[in-house]
Formats: structure tokens, sequence, C-alpha cells
């Protein structure tokens, strides 16, 4: 059966370019891929006819034998071009291997030295009150690091010992293995990705090269933040591997439960227990806050479970420095344990209220007309 036209199987003109050639590649054999259609014998013929198709246009020196002579200017049975070449190939697969499967395999440039990769970030819970959140302070704080091993100084062997190139992956850190048609670059099994095996660790560190200590560091708390953000200090995480960048720590706050105010976004929040005569007569009183007391006035008859709003009473925000509200809900406190006298003037006032008809006792009368209305 005569094979068909390597561009029609990629769906390119014959003046497609290198780059064109390799991204309808990708895109096919992840199409045609074995491990996506396990139960498609067609498309496992297509992946291999869309794999020599690249094979051969991918390659210089094939691709224009091929667009001389045809298919007998690379057919190795016809006394054409060279036979299959695993470079081109294997490169361009490496690429798209870790999208099949999801992890991050091999191009040429992972071939060249041990893999360096970046430390992990930590994590640090730190609980401050509302005040210190509102107001902002410096601490300092005490997190576990690493430091270099004195013993070995950080090379991991024992002393008058030093480490020895791998002889699995030859210093690469990686190694290549050939699976069928396609092959998988990885970490190399024996030295971990990084080049070099330790005889004879270092008694101090076990081959490590570091050790544990915790160190301290200073950390600003900014005026305004809020249960929850982070503070970020570059470069405090774990260190990296083979000389990768350290990572970063990040310093989350959380804000202890206030006794007197809760906190939603900037404002505050609190509730005021107020006598029964203030309530029905009105007034002035003092609100605490964050940075003292604050005078406002009540007008009279005010009700148990009214909010008043203070402007500017709130924290400020950490980004716009712009004060949030303070909100105050009275309640009127129903006094206790009266003397005789109280309690007589108590009866000669809910006598006279009585008398009064409505007036003294809007919601009272409105309550019973409404009762009134069910009932009937």
């Amino acid at each position: 059966m005569a094979k068909r036209d390597f561009y029609e199987i990629l769906g390119l003109a014959k003046n497609a370019t290198d780059e064109e050639i390799k991204k309808t590649y990708r895109k096919l054999a992840m199409k045609y891929h074995p491990d996506r259609n396990p139960d498609s014998k067609g498309a496992e013929e297509k992946f291999k006819e869309v794999k020599e198709a690249y094979e051969m246009l991918s390659d210089p020196e094939k691709r224009q034998a091929y667009d001389r002579y045809g298919h007998a200017g690379v057919d190795p049975n016809m006394g054409g071009g060279a036979g299959a070449g695993a470079g081109g190939f294997a490169d361009a697969f490496g690429d798209i291997f870790g999208d099949i499967f999801g992890g991050g395999g091999g191009g040429r440039g992972r071939s060249a030295g041990p893999q360096v990769y970046r430390g992990a970030d930590l994590r640090y819970n730190l609980e401050i009150t509302l005040e210190q959140a509102a107001h902002g302070f410096d601490t300092t704080i005490r997190v576990p690091s690493w430091d270099e091993c004195g013993t070995c100084h950080g090379n991991g062997a024992k002393p008058g010992t030093t480490p020895t190139t791998c002889g699995t992956c030859g210093g690469h850190g990686q190694v290549r293995m050939q699976q069928g048609f396609f092959s998988i670059q990885q970490t190399c099994p024996k030295c971990h990705g990084s080049g070099k095996v330790i005889p004879e660790p270092c008694p101090t560190c076990a081959g490590a090269g570091r050790i544990k200590r915790n160190k301290t560091l200073e950390v600003n708390i900014p005026a305004g933040i809020d249960d929850g953000m982070r503070i970020r200090s570059g470069g405090n995480g774990e260190p990296g591997v083979n000389g990768g960048p350290s990572g970063d720590l990040y310093v989350e706050i959380h804000i202890k439960q206030h006794d007197v105010f809760h906190r939603e976004g900037d404002d505050l929040s609190c509730e005021m227990p107020i006598s029964f005569a203030k309530a029905a007569l009105g007034g002035e009183i003092e609100a605490p806050t964050l940075n003292g007391k604050a005078a406002f006035s009540i007008p009279e008859g005010t009700q148990s479970g009214k909010t008043f709003r203070l402007r500017g009473k709130g924290v400020k925000n950490v980004h716009s420095k712009v004060p949030g509200d303070l909100f105050c809900r009275v309640v009127v406190e129903t006094p206790v344990k009266l003397t005789e006298r109280q309690k007589d003037l108590m009866r000669e006032f809910e006598q006279l209220t009585t008398e009064g008809g409505a007036k003294h006792s809007p919601q009272t009368k409105t309550w019973k007309d409404k009762v009134k209305e069910f009932f009937e």
C-alpha cells in the first residue's frame, strides 16, 4: 500500500515553517496517542503515521531529500537518505510527554546537568490582638531554617572524602529510558537529580550538607491588617535544591476575639448597655473606641436595639489608610434588685404612663391593635 504524503498527514503546505510542523505534530500526537485511546487500533496507526511524518519533516536534510525525491529520498530500503533518527522526534515528543501524563518530562535543555529546584514556601501562623492589628507594630518570630553543615561544609561527605560523579546518569542528574517507540527522560533514581553520590556520608548531617536550626526574623505588621491576610518574607522559606532559589515565608495573621468589639472589614461594632432613664430622657453617652472614648448624644425615647454610627472611629484600611466606622448598638438594661422605695416609684410611674394612654407607649398600642385584628 502506497504511503500518504507526509505534508498531507500533518495537514500542512510544503512551505510550512519548522515551528508550524512542530506545533501541528504536538497537537496530533496528543490527539492520537495510544494512552489516550487505549481501545482504538486506528488511533495507534494514525499516531505512528504522524510520528513518521514528523521525524522526516523535522530533520532539514531528510525534508530536503523528501521534497526532491518523495518517499524514495528518505526510505533506506530504496537507497535514499539516512534512516530514522531519534533526535528530532525524541526532543519534540519529550515536550508533549509532560502534557500527556502531567509531568515535566524532558527536552534538550534538561539533559545539560542536575535538576535545579526552588525551595518550598513556608507558612507561619501569628496570633495578634485587635489593637495590634489596628495600630500596627514590629515583632520578631523564630522559624525553622537550614544552615550549611560546619563539618562537611555543605558537600554532605565525611571529612577526608568527597562526593563522586553518579555512575547511573554520568553526573547529568537525569536518565533517558527507551520504551517501545518513544523515550522517557526522568530524574536519576540513584542520585535523585544531584548528579553526585556520597559513598561516606557526613556523620553530622547524614549526607544532607545542611543542618536544621531556628532563626529569628523581624516582621513589620502594618496598621489595619485583617484576619487571614499574609505577609511575604522573600527567600526565608526552605532552601532550593542543587543551587536553586529559596522559597518564601508567609506570615499568616490570626486576630484574637475581642471582649468589646467585633470587626467586619474596617468597621467595628459593639453593644452598649444604657439605663432605662437614659433611654427615656436622652442625653450624652460615651462609647469606647480603640483610641479612647468618644461622646455622642442619643435622642429622648431611644428604644433598645437602636444602632448609632460613629464615623471614622473604626480601623484604618491597610492600603488606603481611610478609617472605617464604629457602630454602637444600645441595649436598655432592666434594673434589678430594687429597694422597696424604688419599687414604689416604679409602680407609680407605671400607673402614670398607663393613664397617659398610647402616647407614652406607641409600640405597645400598635402591637395590641395587630393582635386584636388577628383574633377578629
